[in-house]
C-alpha cells in the first residue's frame, strides 16, 4: 500500500449527465425535470459557430431563471482552441447566478489547459466575490488527452470528473471508425469461425478510471450516438461500470432511464454486499482475517468492495 491515500471521489450522484445543446432553450424545462443526476447545457460542438452568442445568452438565463431543483448543473464550454471559450467563462461567471455548480473543458490536452482555465475562473470569482467555488470536468477525447490523463486529473482542486469523449477521440487517434462509443463492426476476433465484438474502449475508460482513482475524482463514459439501440447502450454501460465507472452521458432523454437502471446497484448486489459486510464482521469477532460466503472466500478487500455498493445505494437513496 501506498503511503498516500488514495482520495475518495466527489459524494454525489452521477449516473447520468443529459446534455442538451445551449442553442434549443425549448429543451430546458424538460432537462431539468429530467431524472437526470447532472444537466450538461452545450456550447461547443452542438451548437453551430453562428448561434455561439445566443446560445451563451440563453444559457445564462436558463442558470438564472430556471428551477434546476437538486440537479449538478454543469456547462460545456468551447474549446481552448477555439476563439469563443474565453467569453463563454468570463459571461457565465459574471451574468449567470450562484447556481452554475460546473464547467465542462472539452479536449482537455494536458495540465495546462485545466490551469488556463482555472486562472481566468479564480480571477472573475475574486473580482466578483462569488461565493460558490466552480468544479471542474474534462474531456478525455484526444491522443494529447490519454497521454496526459494522469497530469489532468491532478491539474487543479476544481476538477470533480474525467469524461470519455469517444467520437473525438477516435478521430484524434485515427481510428477506423464513424461509431459513437459501443462496440465496432472491424473490430472483432476469431474463434472457430465465429465473430466475437471486443471492446475498443476499454483501454482508455481503464486509464481514466486509474487516473480519477488516484487524485480522487469520478470517472464518466460518454456518449453512446446510436440512441434506438437501447441494449447497444445497455451493454456499454455495464461494461463501464464494471470498470469502475461511475456513469455515462444521455444524448437523448430516452437514454436517461437506462443510465440510471445500470449505475444504480440492485438491491440484490446491496443485499449480497451487505451480506458480506455482516459476515466478515462475524470473522472478525472471532480473530479471523477472512472467511466464507456463499462458497467463495471474502477478506478485508472484500469489505473495500461491498462498502463502494453500499455506499452508492445509500448516497442514491439520500438523493
Amino acid at each position: 500500500m501506498s503511503f498516500r491515500v488514495q482520495p475518495p471521489a466527489p459524494a454525489r450522484p452521477n449516473r447520468c449527465q443529459l446534455f442538451g445543446p445551449g442553442s434549443n432553450p425549448k429543451l430546458f424545462e424538460k432537462m431539468a425535470a429530467s431524472a437526470a443526476d447532472v444537466i450538461n447545457i452545450d456550447l461547443e460542438d452542438a451548437v453551430a459557430p453562428s448561434d455561439k452568442d445566443s446560445a451563451r445568452a440563453n444559457t445564462i438565463a436558463a442558470i438564472n431563471e430556471i428551477d434546476w431543483g437538486n440537479k449538478y448543473l454543469s456547462v460545456r464550454i468551447n474549446g481552448l482552441d477555439s476563439p469563443f471559450w474565453y467569453r463563454d467563462v468570463v459571461d457565465l461567471l459574471e451574468q449567470a447566478g450562484e447556481r452554475l455548480d460546473q464547467i465542462m473543458i472539452p479536449k482537455a490536452g494536458c495540465a495546462a489547459d485545466i490551469y488556463a482555465v482555472d486562472a481566468l475562473v479564480s480571477s472573475i470569482e475574486a473580482a466578483r466575490g462569488r461565493s460558490k467555488r466552480i468544479s471542474f470536468e474534462a474531456i478525455i477525447e484526444t491522443a494529447a488527452g490519454l497521454c496526459h490523463v494522469e497530469e489532468i486529473a491532478a491539474a487543479s482542486p476544481r476538477m470533480q470528473a474525467l469524461s470519455l469523449g469517444a467520437a473525438d477521440f477516435a478521430a484524434s487517434m485515427g481510428m477506423q471508425t464513424t461509431g459513437i462509443g459501443g462496440t465496432q463492426e472491424n473490430y472483432y476476433m476469431l474463434h472457430e469461425g465465429a465473430k466475437y465484438w471486443s471492446d475498443p474502449w476499454h483501454w482508455v475508460q481503464t486509464a481514466i478510471v486509474a487516473a480519477c482513482r488516484t487524485h480522487g475524482l469520478l470517472p464518466v463514459d460518454g456518449p453512446f450516438g446510436d440512441f434506438s439501440d437501447e441494449e447497444g447502450f445497455r451493454a456499454q454501460a455495464r461494461r463501464s461500470a464494471t470498470l469502475g465507472m461511475v456513469g455515462k452521458w444521455a444524448i437523448h432523454p430516452s437514454q436517461v432511464a437506462l443510465a440510471n437502471e445500470v449505475f444504480t446497484p440492485s438491491e440484490a448486489a446491496v443485499q449480497e454486499a451487505r451480506e458480506i459486510l455482516k459476515a466478515m464482521e462475524a470473522a472478525k469477532a472471532r480473530g479471523e482475517g477472512a472467511t466464507t460466503y456463499k462458497g467463495r472466500l471474502v477478506d478485508i478487500a472484500s469489505i473495500k468492495q461491498a462498502e463502494v455498493i453500499v455506499k452508492q445505494a445509500e448516497m442514491i437513496a439520500a438523493r
